[in-house]
């Protein structure tokens, strides 16, 4: 059943333009923040409760994962109803509560947007399937079969198997690039993409900030199915067979660009709204720049070229930021280094590093790069990959790919708030959805709230010197020249340039600025914030800092 919205519509605030540049926003994922109610799964109360800590971290904004009824196959992103709450999550005046705390504590709050695919229990989807000549017949991608009764093309589904699966009802087969129970809405038809904006108005009115809008180049296939051609990746490297694909025809059709600015159009409707792209896949630069070009599409694009990376290097750094360079017409970019989907940056690059070490540096280099900041929940934790055991997953993707791929499920295990509680304070029921990681209690919020030496206390620290530097936030970007360890730009506002310089190796680096920046002392590196020394000569293995000129007015 679903949830019924309240009466009641939240209070729009007057718009703030461009709010969002260089904003930092804290993920939250609903099911695994804070239960409320003993059942185990995280809800809508539960952020509630918890915006008070969000808010003093210093961030400016919340993006929240979906809640939207769904019979949780894919745990929200198979949405049946893009209207209605999940009883599980709670109900619309949770909701409204989440919207009036925030706004009342400075925070905007972004959702999230399935336009790519919905549940096979949508109501759409029950409708369209019934027979061929419905009015929403053709709001999926429906194929006849092939003469000899295979699947109309050779498209390969992410989660394994052929993305193609045959339906009784209409002897037809239908599109699902993702789970078999996620089939894809036909995004072509102009009479869903009219749905789709009816459903942005609806959460618009209720009052939220934006969207990101979730594996968007899926939104549109190739209308005339052609197979996509193999990828040659080598067999030691395929986690399943989409991965021995080009996805040249399954996604990414060149039509999304301008259902896009239909959305901006929408949005527009709206003013001081933001929009941000999830692209995926092995080269999606193009796209993230398509989606978001020349100001008449979405604000900007999530980034993933940090989120399944396997080391942090100085080459990788420079080579995204010269990405995003701000030339003319280009979007804005966004970036995290770990979220729901992927997993946990800290123990994915802390080989051989002390991970406390690693979480500081990271902070310091996610804060300083151009564009906006995405911090998952609990990285100002340091929370490392959560070990779930193959008999406790609960992710379908890790369930159908084991052992060749993490799955999601180490990074969505719960929130740990009080490090002696069972379950560590996240459900005071007998079970949680997922388990905890039982490491994950030494580093519980109320363990790190009193320490000074805290990585909690250090996020903090840093993230309200941040805000002390404008050209953080939206300033301008120079790279530097500097060794190949190294990192080094600066970033330039009219209120002062930051020199910012990061050694991403295991050996000690040599550097000076040279005559790129005037006597500088530094006011943030990995250890301490706010130390007001002069910079190094020799930057350590695994530091950075960010350094302001010293004659800079208070």
């Amino acid at each position: 059943m679903n949830a019924q919205p309240s009466e009641q519509k939240s209070v729009v605030p007057a718009a703030e333009p461009e709010w969002w540049r260089g904003a930092v926003f804290y993920h939250i994922y609903p099911r695994s923040f804070r239960d409320t109610n003993g059942d185990g799964i995280g809800d809508l109360n539960g952020i509630v409760e918890g915006l008070d800590y969000i808010a003093a971290l210093g961030v400016d904004a919340i993006w929240i994962s979906p809640f939207f009824t769904s019979p949780m196959d894919d745990f929200g992103y198979d949405v049946a109803d893009y209207c209605g709450i999940d009883p599980s999550f709670g109900t619309f005046a949770d909701f409204d509560r989440i919207i009036e705390k925030a706004h009342g504590l400075g925070l905007k709050v972004i959702i999230d947007q399935v336009y790519s695919h919905t549940s096979d229990q949508h109501a759409w989807f029950r409708e369209s399937r019934q027979d061929r000549t419905n009015p929403k017949a053709d709001w999926y991608v429906w194929a006849d079969a092939k003469a000899d009764g295979s699947p109309p093309s050779n498209w390969q589904s992410v989660f394994g198997g052929s993305a193609w699966q045959w339906d009784g009802p209409r002897k037809q087969y239908y599109l699902h690039n993702f789970l078999t129970s996620q089939p894809d809405l036909n995004v072509h038809n102009r009479a869903v993409q009219d749905a789709l904006l009816d459903v942005a108005r609806f959460w618009l009115d209720r009052g939220v900030d934006g969207f990101r809008l979730d594996a968007l180049n899926f939104a549109m296939h190739d209308p005339h199915l052609r197979d996509n051609p193999p990828s040659g990746l080598p067999m030691e490297l395929v986690t399943r067979p989409f991965d021995m694909q080009h996805k040249v025809f399954n996604q990414s059709h060149d039509d999304i660009p301008l259902f896009l600015e239909r959305v901006r159009r929408t949005l527009d409707e709206y003013p001081g709204r933001f929009t941000v792209a999830e692209v995926g896949g092995p080269e999606p630069l193009a796209e993230m720049k398509a989606f978001t070009a020349g100001g008449k599409r979405l604000d900007s694009a999530y980034n993933f070229d940090f989120l399944y990376a396997e080391r942090l290097t100085a080459s990788l750094v420079r080579a995204s930021l010269q990405h995003w360079d701000g030339s003319e017409g280009e979007g804005w970019p966004s970036w995290a280094f770990s979220n729901h989907d992927a997993p946990r940056a800290v123990t994915r690059w802390s080989q051989g590093v002390e991970p406390a070490r690693m979480g500081r540096l990271m902070l310091l280099l996610l804060l300083a790069l151009r564009g906006n900041a995405f911090l998952y929940q609990g990285e100002e934790l340091g929370l490392p990959q959560g070990t779930v055991a193959f008999e406790d997953l609960q992710d379908p993707e890790a369930i159908a790919n084991w052992p060749h791929t993490l799955g999601r499920d180490g990074a969505r295990t719960p929130m740990p708030w009080v490090g002696s509680a069972p379950h560590a304070g996240f459900t005071g029921g007998n079970a949680a959805w997922l388990k905890l990681d039982p490491a994950h209690a030494a580093l519980a919020v109320d363990r790190q709230s009193g320490d000074a030496a805290s990585m909690l206390a250090y996020t903090r620290q840093v993230l309200a010197q941040r805000r002390t530097l404008p050209a953080l936030a939206g300033g301008a970007i120079r790279l530097l020249d500097a060794p190949d360890a190294l990192v080094a730009f600066v970033r330039s506002d009219p209120g002062g340039d930051v020199l910012c310089v990061f050694n991403l190796s295991d050996q000690p680096v040599v550097w000076s600025p040279g005559n790129n920046f005037g006597k500088a002392v530094v006011v943030a590196d990995q250890g301490e914030v706010g130390s007001m020394t002069d910079i190094p000569g020799t930057l350590e293995p695994y530091s950075g800092f960010w350094a302001v000129l010293a004659d800079r007015p208070a």
